[in-house]
């Protein structure tokens, strides 16, 4: 029972526990929804700032560059205005002047240039029109330099206008993807209620058992002998019983609720651990710990330059890591059948000198009963006549051995000490 004292009228009253983790529970629930509620209105704040300093900041370098392009429009209006003018000045002066060399020189030779009078109509005319074009030309270049500014406003306008709708995408791909993170979220959280992230792995492989590990082992780890365990083991043979491949997986998680957060390394030692305990050749962590680990996010991660042959991976890699070093260990397969091989011979030459070794030990066991036997008649010879049937025993006794001996190096050969042992009965008949 729990004691719960009231706010207002500060009287206790005791609960059960399923009523005061009810009661926590909705306090829970509660400060969750409205942590939620407020930080996705300052998520909605912060976007709309961003989008209106986004429209100030492109609006107003637009209107600075606008600006900058009226002015030197100006200049350059002001420019070609006071060069034509200029110029129309100089060849109104130059006119003026010609007019009144021409009046002075018809003045003076009238009278001989009456015939010329039309060359001279001619050459003002051709003069006039001359200044015309020239005219012309200048307002020519001045409308050029309108059309020029005109298309330059305009494509100012369009490339900010691109700017803007580019700036608007980025906006808008950022709120969809912030609206699918928390979608997967929600999925995710839905699909682990009531199920444990080693439930799901092992719902995983079970999917593809019946197919693709028809002959592995994979099963919980109950032995806790050592003090410690890890939560499933994986193992297969090939048809001869050798050992393919092994693998020790330990699986965490833990709750956006959880205080105190846990790093994938803390496990790493317990880990391998229980992959030597277990004797297995590699070792795996399926985590979901550090969530927001770009080192941990990429998929696969090789930790092996702190623990040999360790793993850590989220849980949608654990069947890709099962195949990838299943594929590696049946490339090995090969050469751990000619090691096995080359094991066997040995074992072979072995037992070959052990056969070899237990002869010469008979043979000389033999022997040395044969002298001592010699020696003890020689003695009763010596000693006395009377011990000649005792000596005669002795030295039939010695034949005895000796042709007991006789016989064993008679019978030795390669036929029947090769036999059992195919590698050295291999070996005589390419000598023979």
């Amino acid at each position: 029972m729990n004691e719960i004292i009231c706010p207002h009228c500060h009287k206790a009253f005791k609960v059960d526990e399923a009523g005061y983790a009810d009661i926590l529970k909705q306090v829970r629930d509660h400060q969750f929804e409205e942590e939620l509620h407020n930080r996705l209105q300052l998520a909605e704040k912060e976007k709309l700032s961003a989008i209106q300093i986004a429209e100030a900041k492109i609006k107003e370098a637009l209107q600075q560059q606008l600006a900058q392009k009226d002015i030197e429009l100006s200049i350059l209006k002001s420019e070609a205005a006071a060069e034509l003018t200029q110029k129309l000045a100089q060849k109104e002066a130059e006119v003026a002047q010609l007019k009144a060399d021409k009046m002075n020189a018809l003045t003076q030779i009238k009278a001989q240039l009456d015939n010329a009078e039309v060359s001279k109509k001619l050459a003002i005319t051709e003069a006039v029109q001359k200044m015309e074009r020239e005219r012309d030309a200048l307002l020519n270049e001045v409308r050029t330099k309108e059309l020029e500014k005109q298309n330059l406003e305009s494509t100012l306008k369009h490339q900010f206008a691109a700017e803007i709708q580019t700036k608007e995408a980025i906006i808008k791909y950022k709120d969809e993807e912030i609206a699918r993170v928390k979608d997967m979220k929600a999925k995710l959280s839905t699909k682990m209620i009531g199920e444990t992230l080693e439930q799901h792995c092992e719902i995983e492989f079970n999917k593809l058992r019946a197919t693709a590990f028809q002959n592995a082992y994979f099963e919980k780890d109950n032995d806790a002998r050592s003090g410690s365990k890890g939560d499933f083991i994986y193992k297969e043979t090939d048809e001869a019983g050798n050992e393919i491949i092994s693998i020790m997986f330990e699986m965490k998680n833990e709750g956006d609720e959880t205080a105190t957060k846990k790093k994938n390394e803390d496990f790493f030692k317990e880990l391998d651990k229980d992959r030597n305990e277990k004797k297995c050749e590699y070792a795996v962590l399926v985590s979901l710990l550090e969530a927001d680990s770009e080192y941990y996010n990429t998929g696969i991660v090789d930790v092996s330059h702190k623990y040999p042959k360790m793993y850590v991976v989220r849980p949608q890699f654990f069947i890709p890591i099962i195949t990838l070093l299943r594929n590696a260990a049946m490339n090995s397969l090969k050469y751990k059948a000619e090691l096995a091989l080359v094991r066997n011979q040995n074992i072979d030459i072995t037992n070959f000198e052990e056969k070899i070794n237990q002869f010469k030990e008979g043979f000389a066991r033999n022997y040395d009963l044969a002298s001592r036997q010699f020696k003890n008649a020689i003695d009763e010879i010596d000693k006395t006549i009377l011990h000649l049937q005792k000596t005669k025993d002795a030295l039939l006794s010695s034949v005895n051995n000796l042709r007991l001996a006789n016989q064993k190096a008679e019978d030795l050969t390669i036929k029947k000490l090769t036999y059992g042992n195919p590698t050295m009965k291999a070996k005589f008949d390419e000598l023979d």
